[in-house]
């Protein structure tokens, strides 16, 4: 009999209260590795707090959280970095002033072992370098490597956080609503970049979006969030044929 394979990621009975309000009850949620999972939910639902508590940015008030197997729950924001956990947040992380090549570049020096700082100035052809124009050539932003980050568009500044995340080579992608603030003309291409990434690199993505169609288009299950709890986890066709799921989220009649 073959062993059941280590999730990716695992959260189990996982909680969250602040000032006695419940924000995370009783979550458990189970992500075999390279699987592509979308998460979704009415505002208000918890699903960017998941992310948060996942991330380590918030601290759960109970269950546990397991990135390939190892407890993670203590952990601070960087230690799971190190660990394989990637995130996008909806608003931009990028170094606005530093330009498209450095943003990429720092990221990488990181995932070789080096520092985080800014300040350390490479060698035009040394590995963090050659590695960032690499990534930034795969998500299409190989002739603007001297721009500076602030001065892209909307959608070209989410793809330049896609390749930085292809550089820190994270296994765990938590991508919180990607396509907020995007163009119409940019998201078929977002949508791509993202699901190349998940192709070529084989990590397991979890994807918080509102653009329904597109998540409904790039990933293989959906967890679905109402009141600070996963209520269903299941296909997309599965999902959106779930009467739960349609008074809860859809607000048609069950």
């Amino acid at each position: 009999m073959s062993t059941p394979a280590t999730p990716a990621l695992q959260v189990a009975d996982l909680g969250l209260r602040i000032g006695g309000a419940t924000i995370l009850e009783d979550v458990d949620l189970e992500v075999e590795k390279g699987s592509f999972i979308g998460v979704i939910g009415p505002n208000g639902a918890g699903k960017t707090t998941l992310f948060n508590v996942v991330s380590g940015i918030a601290r759960p008030t109970s269950g546990t959280v397991h990135l390939d197997g190892r407890d993670v729950t203590g952990m601070p924001v960087h230690r799971r970095a190190r660990a394989g956990l990637g995130r996008t947040f909806q608003t931009s992380s990028l170094f606005p002033q530093l330009s498209v090549r450095e943003n990429v570049r720092i990221a990488a020096q990181v995932a070789l072992g080096g520092s985080l700082s800014p300040l350390r100035f490479p060698r035009a052809g040394d590995r963090a370098t050659r590695d960032a124009v690499e990534h930034l050539r795969e998500v299409g932003l190989g002739d603007k490597l001297d721009l500076a980050a602030g001065v892209l568009s909307h959608g070209e500044k989410r793809k330049l956080e896609i390749a930085v995340l292809r550089a820190t080579d994270a296994d765990v992608v938590l991508l919180d609503e990607p396509m907020a603030g995007v163009g119409s003309a940019d998201v078929a291409g977002l949508s791509e970049t993202i699901r190349s990434m998940h192709r070529e690199k084989g990590c397991t993505i979890l994807m918080v979006e509102h653009h329904m169609e597109v998540l409904l288009g790039l990933v293989e299950k959906v967890a679905v969030m109402y009141s600070g709890t996963i209520i269903a986890f299941d296909t997309p066709a599965a999902i959106m044929a779930n009467p739960t799921v349609q008074s809860a989220y859809l607000g048609a009649s069950a």
